[in-house]
């Protein structure tokens, strides 16, 4: 299953909620944390306590909403293929290059920067369109807060004894040979370890 352009957009939006939030809380005017609260803004007695509110607050919201519609789309593939699991080998997500943005927020980026913002835009597109094209998009750090661990696994299909290396994710443990279903999704495979057959 290969994800569509926009799909995959969604996703890569999603995976970068913390960078929203931390740019939301760098955007918070802190000397107004302990004034009155006050509502609905009129933008001259009550503001929102934001130097940059719509564009901070709509940044933070789209990347949130996408991170929800990111977790509906993977629980909606239903693993099907038989497989068996020989080896599997639990490895840390590729975390570099989702860093790199962080340090970045954090060397005075600021909303009211345009040329460090649109800098970080055009860097996160270029990101973007390289996982996107290398078909490792769904590997999503962002995914191991939801219980999503990535593996490299040695598997064989279904009346076929050769294995095959694979990279893989799932919320089960697959350190163990086990009975499992997969689906594919780009090139990593979503694993799902059968419930209801005993492990060898």
């Amino acid at each position: 299953m290969q994800l569509r352009f926009w799909a995959s957009f969604v996703v890569f939006i999603g995976s970068y909620f913390p960078l929203s939030l931390i740019l939301l809380v760098q955007d918070f005017k802190y000397e107004l944390f302990w004034a009155p609260i006050c509502w609905p803004p009129n933008g001259t007695t009550c503001t929102i306590p934001l130097r940059n509110g719509l564009l901070s607050l709509s940044i933070f919201f789209v990347s949130l909403i996408c991170v929800f519609i990111t977790i509906g789309v993977l629980s909606t593939v239903r693993p099907k293929t038989p497989v068996r699991v020989h080896e599997a080998k639990y490895i840390p997500a590729e975390l570099m290059s989702y860093t790199l943005p962080y340090v970045v927020s954090f060397m005075s980026l600021d909303y009211k920067d345009t040329g460090k913002f649109v800098g970080l835009l055009i860097f996160l597109g270029w990101m973007f369109l390289i996982t996107y094209r290398s078909g490792q998009l769904i590997l999503n750090p962002l995914l191991a807060v939801f219980g999503w661990r990535l593996y490299e696994v040695s598997l064989s299909y279904l009346g076929d004894e050769k294995r095959y290396p694979v990279r893989a994710m799932s919320k089960d443990d697959l350190q163990l040979p086990r009975q499992a279903v997969s689906a594919t999704i780009q090139d990593v495979m979503l694993i799902e370890a059968k419930r209801s057959e005993a492990d060898d």
